[in-house]
C-alpha cells in the first residue's frame, strides 16, 4: 500500500484541528451558563466577551502572521463611531450596527495595509501608532458629529432583533455580545486552521522562503489585516451599543497597550489565548481596583512584571500538568 502523499497528510491534520474537543465545548457551555451564575456580573462580563473579541483582532495579525501593532485601538475606536453615527442619524438597529462598523473598519483596513506591509516590526508599530493617533485627532476636531471631548451621546438602541431591550442590568447586552463573539470566534477558528492560515503562518516564520516556496505575502497580509480590523470594529461596535455612548477613549492610546497586555497574559498564535487573557485581566483589573482604588494601577502593573517574567510559565506549566493527569485517568487512558 502506498503512502499517504504530503497533500492528504495536510488535509487529514486540517480535518482534525477543525473539530472540537470536550473542553472547549464545555468552555461555551459555561460561558452562557455565566448569565444565570453571575447575575449581578452581567455588565462586567459583557466588557469581557467584547475585549475578548478585541484581542481575538489582535491575534490574527500577531500571532498568525506576525503583524505586530500598537494603534490597533483607531479600527475599535472607528467602527464605535460608525455605529453610534449610524443609530443616531440612519438607524438604530444593533444587528445594521454591528454590520456596518464591521464594513468600514474593513475598508479602513484595506487601505492602510500597505503601509504596513513594508519595513520591519518597528516601522510597523510607528505607523499603526500614527493611524490611530491620526483617527484619534480626527474625532476631537469634528467636534459636530463626534461630540469631541464631550462623546458622542444621545444613542439609543432599537432592542436586537426587534424583541431583546438592552436593560441596565445588562442581561440582554452580554447575551448579544457573547452571541456575537461566539460566531466570529468560529468563524476566526475555521480561517486560522485552513490552508490560508497555514500560509499565514509560514509567511510570520519566515516571509523570505514562505514566497520562495511560491506563498505570495502581500495579498495574504492584507486581507488578515482588513479581517482583524472588521473584528476591532466589531467590538466597537458592541462597545458603542452596549454602553450606547462613545468617546475618544476608544482611540487612546492605552487601548492598544491594554491590549496588548491581554495577549501577554493568555499567549498569543491560539485563538483562546486573548479570550482566556480577557478574562484574567478584567477580573484582575475589578479586584484590585476594589482593594486599593488609589494605587490599582501601581499592583496590575507589579503584577504584569512578575507574570512576563516567569510567572506564566508556572501557572501554564500547573494547568498542563492537571490537563494531562485529566487525560491519563479518562476511559481509555493510559494511566501511569
Amino acid at each position: 500500500m502506498n503512502a499517504p502523499s504530503l497533500e492528504s497528510r495536510i488535509r487529514t491534520s486540517l480535518t482534525l484541528s477543525r473539530r472540537w474537543s470536550p473542553f472547549e465545548s464545555l468552555f461555551w457551555l459555561f460561558a452562557l451558563a455565566a448569565f444565570f451564575i453571575f447575575p449581578r456580573q452581567l455588565l462586567i462580563l459583557n466588557e469581557i466577551a467584547i475585549l475578548a473579541l478585541f484581542a481575538i483582532s489582535l491575534d490574527l495579525i500577531l500571532g498568525y502572521a506576525g503583524i505586530v501593532s500598537l494603534g490597533h485601538a483607531a479600527f475599535l475606536g472607528f467602527g464605535a463611531y460608525g455605529a453610534g453615527l449610524l443609530a443616531l442619524h440612519v438607524t438604530a438597529d444593533p444587528i445594521a450596527g454591528l454590520g456596518f462598523a464591521i464594513v468600514i473598519s474593513a475598508a479602513l483596513g484595506l487601505v492602510t495595509s500597505p503601509l504596513i506591509l513594508r519595513g520591519n516590526d518597528l516601522t510597523r508599530l510607528m505607523v499603526t501608532l500614527g493611524i490611530a493617533s491620526l483617527l484619534h485627532e480626527l474625532a476631537n476636531s469634528l467636534g459636530k458629529w463626534t461630540g469631541g471631548a464631550d462623546g458622542l451621546q444621545g444613542i439609543t438602541m432599537q432592542p436586537v432583533l426587534g424583541r431583546f431591550e438592552f436593560d441596565l442590568l445588562g442581561k440582554t447586552a452580554y447575551l448579544y455580545s457573547l452571541a456575537v463573539l461566539f460566531i466570529l470566534f468560529v468563524i476566526a477558528r475555521r480561517i486560522v486552521h485552513s490552508p490560508f492560515g497555514l500560509s499565514l503562518r509560514a509567511i510570520r516564520d519566515n516571509q523570505l522562503r514562505a514566497a520562495a516556496s511560491g506563498v505570495p505575502p502581500g495579498w495574504r497580509l492584507a486581507a488578515i489585516y482588513s479581517l482583524a480590523a472588521a473584528y476591532a470594529g466589531a467590538a466597537g461596535a458592541l462597545m458603542a451599543q452596549t454602553t450606547q455612548f462613545v468617546s475618544l477613549d476608544a482611540l487612546a492610546f492605552h487601548r492598544s497597550a491594554d491590549l496588548m497586555l491581554v495577549l501577554i497574559i493568555g499567549g498569543t498564535g491560539y485563538l483562546y489565548g486573548g479570550i482566556i487573557g480577557a478574562i484574567a485581566f478584567k477580573f484582575l483589573q475589578d479586584w484590585i481596583a476594589a482593594l486599593t482604588p488609589q494605587y490599582w494601577q501601581f499592583w496590575i502593573g507589579l503584577l504584569l512584571v512578575v507574570f512576563v517574567l516567569g510567572g506564566r510559565e508556572v501557572i501554564y506549566g500547573g494547568v498542563g500538568a492537571v490537563a494531562r493527569r485529566i487525560r491519563s485517568l479518562a476511559p481509555g487512558g493510559r494511566r501511569p
